[in-house]
Formats: structure tokens, sequence, C-alpha cells
């Protein structure tokens, strides 16, 4: 059996990796036993990477974890048989039992259906929805599930076209009756599609629960499936209809989070607990005795289907984010590219520096809306109380109370999409929709335990498990 079966790659191609493994007759796809210098790897040997370099033998271990062995480390390998991985699972037609609830699970992609390619060692877009039930069969234990696989891309590829489709598809699914909605999207982007969709799909009677996974669902910490579960019982038993980020609570599996659609952030790249609910309080909490609200201001489910579609969306806005020394060229440029909406996250209470003026002033001869949030996320715009904020405000920027930075863009480029009147594009952009804007920020909407702090490091050391 030749090294190369199963791994184009390697054909035609010579490296000491390559050398080692044909000597040893350990070819790709192996159970192998891998002795070294530094100790003894035993796990399959993968195809090498396309982008990863000449060195190395890439194993996956026992526990689904990838470890590189470095080719002149290694003494022998021991081959023990072959057995290739295969990832696709079967898609499973979903059983149906009439006392249950009927969810539409729509997909677009994103890590909660995705697998390894290990072609390229990237994470890519694999399952299809029916395939996630293949992979996740207590969500037969919820609730009746149909399925539609909507886009197949990872979260930043997902833009104006992909709002649009998937709003009206979820109005679409509303109409039929279902009891609720389930959105499999991308991390990265998701508070952006939550926010759009709140505005698109308004007083919907039914949730419409976004979720994804931080971990793909080839790794054993993966938190796909519990995500999946946990998003479905709040489509399928929430009282609270409105647009919702649905994702792990804490670090562990104990509860997801509910976030509203307007006030929700990703806030850390690698932790499963990465979304975080800014300036507010998170809707409730699901496990698996239900959901929990924490707080009555929700919407409630109803049993109507009557909906609100307004899925348009004018792109032509940036979102520009202050830094110190800016030129004025930045905003000049947005200008004479055709932009119309300029969404500024500023320093402070709302700030840019003086260079930035005369940028400002063109913007507003050209009739480009420009808004300003703030960067510190927490907390409101207060372009009154210092000289600066009264100066940039009279050049036509317009404070969007505590907007978040990408809730206002998502914001107005749909406020656009209906007018370009600047008294009508003001009105939409300050009433409020789905809580993008509040009145006030509760005592507990912004709680940070830092790290190093005496009485802080107590208290974390008595709950950290």
């Amino acid at each position: 059996m030749s090294v190369t079966d199963g791994n184009d790659d390697y054909k035609g191609y010579r490296s000491p990796t390559l050398e080692l493994l044909q000597k040893e007759e350990a070819p790709v796809w192996s159970e192998v036993t891998v002795h070294t210098s530094r100790g003894d790897f035993s796990g399959l040997i993968l195809p090498r990477s396309q982008t990863a370099d000449q060195l190395h033998v890439v194993l996956k271990l026992a526990t689904g974890y990838n470890i590189g062995v470095r080719w002149d480390t290694v003494r022998s390998i021991d081959v023990h048989g072959r057995k290739e991985a295969h990832y696709q699972i079967p898609e499973k037609a979903f059983p149906h039992d009439p006392r249950k609830p009927r969810v539409k699970l729509f997909g677009t992609g994103g890590t909660i259906a995705s697998r390894l390619d290990y072609r390229t060692g990237a994470v890519i877009p694999a399952f299809s929805p029916g395939e996630l039930y293949g992979s996740v069969p207590e969500l037969a234990d919820v609730c009746n599930m149909e399925t539609e696989k909507l886009y197949g891309v990872f979260s930043e590829n997902m833009g104006p076209e992909q709002w649009i489709g998937t709003a009206k598809a979820v109005a679409a699914e509303i109409a039929k009756g279902v009891a609720g909605i389930v959105i499999g999207h991308g991390t990265d982007t998701m508070h952006h599609t939550a926010a759009v969709l709140s505005f698109m799909v308004q007083d919907p009677p039914v949730p419409i629960v976004m979720v994804g996974s931080q971990r793909s669902s080839d790794r054993p910490s993966s938190d796909a499936a519990i995500n999946l579960i946990n998003a479905t019982r709040t489509a399928a038993t929430s009282d609270i209809a409105e647009v919702m980020v649905c994702m792990f609570g804490p670090t562990s599996d104990k509860y997801g989070l509910l976030h509203r659609g307007t006030r929700v952030r990703k806030m850390h790249s690698s932790y499963r607990s990465t979304f975080r609910t800014i300036g507010d309080i998170p809707l409730g909490k699901v496990d698996e005795d239900g959901v929990t609200p924490f707080r009555d201001d929700y919407k409630r489910r109803r049993p109507d289907r009557e909906v609100k579609l307004n899925a348009v969306f004018d792109d032509r806005v940036s979102l520009v984010y202050y830094y110190p020394a800016m030129k004025p060229d930045i905003i000049d440029s947005l200008v004479d590219n055709g932009y119309k909406g300029i969404i500024i996250a500023g320093t402070g209470l709302g700030h840019v520096n003086k260079p930035l003026y005369p940028a400002l002033a063109r913007a507003r001869e050209a009739g480009v809306h420009v808004y300003m949030t703030v960067q510190t996320m927490w907390g409101y715009v207060q372009m009154y109380v210092y000289e600066t904020g009264r100066e940039i405000m009279e050049l036509g920027v317009v404070p969007a109370a505590n907007m978040l930075p990408e809730v206002a863009y998502v914001k107005l480029g749909w406020a656009l999409g209906q007018t370009h009147d600047h008294d009508e594009v003001r009105r939409i952009m300050l009433s409020p929709v789905g809580g993008e804007t509040t009145a006030r920020e509760p005592h507990n909407g912004y709680l940070v335990f830092q790290g190093g702090i005496p009485e802080v490091d107590a208290f974390i050391s008595s709950h950290w498990k």
C-alpha cells in the first residue's frame, strides 16, 4: 500500500515527513503508535494540509484533538490498522409526534454546521440541517422539526442578500403556523444578523432563536449539540417571542443564555460563553428544565400568525471606528465613493478630533446621514456635555443614545432601504423597535469581574470549578 493512498496532496512531492512515512510503511489514514524522543503518541495519521509545513506528521488522537509530531523526533511507527475517517453524517428524517410543537430549523452555515477539512486544515460548512438531527437525536424529544438549508457560508460572508432572504423565509414559516424558528449561524457576525432580523421581522408571534457554536462538531469540547438543544427548546416552548441569540451562559454547559437580538455582542474570540448582553441583562436562561425569564418586559408568544416584514437594506453604509490622529480622508473617501450613511464609534461620550470637522461638514452637504455611537459599548452618547460634542452635532452628526455600533450600522442600512429623507431616517433611527435603545441601563447591566482585585479574586475562587 502506498503512503500516498487517499492523499493526493503527497503525490509527486518529496519531504522528510513523506520519506519517513514511506520508510515506516505508514500510509495516511493508518492507525498508529508513534514512538518519539518525547514519548509515544497513538492516533490516526491525517493528510498534510496544503498550508502546513513539511516537517510534521499530523495525528488525530482518541480525544478528538490533533497534534503535530516533528519527523526528526520519530524513532519508529507501529501500524495497527487503517481506518479512513468519514465525517459526513447521513441525513435522517425527523420522527413525528403529534403531541409536540413544530419548529423550523434554518441553516445558514457556520461552526455549528461544520466539520474539519483535512485538505486545508480549515473548518468548512458541511452539515445540512438534516444532518444536524442525525448528530443530535435528542432534538426529537423536544419538537417536530422541519429543516431547510438557506445558505452554506461562514458568517463573515453573510450580508444584505442573506439577511433579506432569511427574513423572508422566517416570515413565510411563521405564516405556515410553526411554533418557533431556529437559525443556525456562524458566531462571528451572529449579532449583526440578530439585530437586522429584529428590524426586518418585527413583532413575531413566536420565538426566533439564533444559535451557533464556538467549537466545531468534531471536537470533544464542541458546544454545538447543547446550544442547538437549548435553542430548539426555546423555540418550541418559550413564551418570549423575540429575535434572540442562544449560546452558553457560563463556560460550562450548565445553561444557555437568551440575549435580545439588538443588545448582544460576541465578546471573546474562542470562549464558548462568548456572547454577552451589553448595557442590559439577558432575557433569560434555558436548560433541561426549560426557559426561565430574567425580566417581564419581553414580547410574548401569541396565537396569531401576524408579523411585520420589512426586509430592505441599503448597503451604502459604513461603520467607522474613530482613533487618535484619524485623518479626514477616511470620511472624504466614503463620501466620494457614494456612501449614504456613516456610523461613527466615537471616544468617550461620542467624540472625534477637530481635523475631521471639515470632512463631516462635506458629508452633511453631500446628504450623507451620520450617526454617533460610543466605542466603550456600555453607556450613552452624551454630546451636550462637552464643547466637542456640541460642535460635532452642529456639523449634522446625530447622537444614537446607547445603540451598539454594529446595531446602529444595520439599522441605518435598514432605514436607508426605506427612505433617504433626513427627517424620516432620523425618526426611524431614534424610534426604538426592539430594545436597541433604552431609557436607562439597569444597575446590573454593567458588571466586570476584573481578575487581580483581592475581593474579586476571593469571590471567583469560591465559585470556580
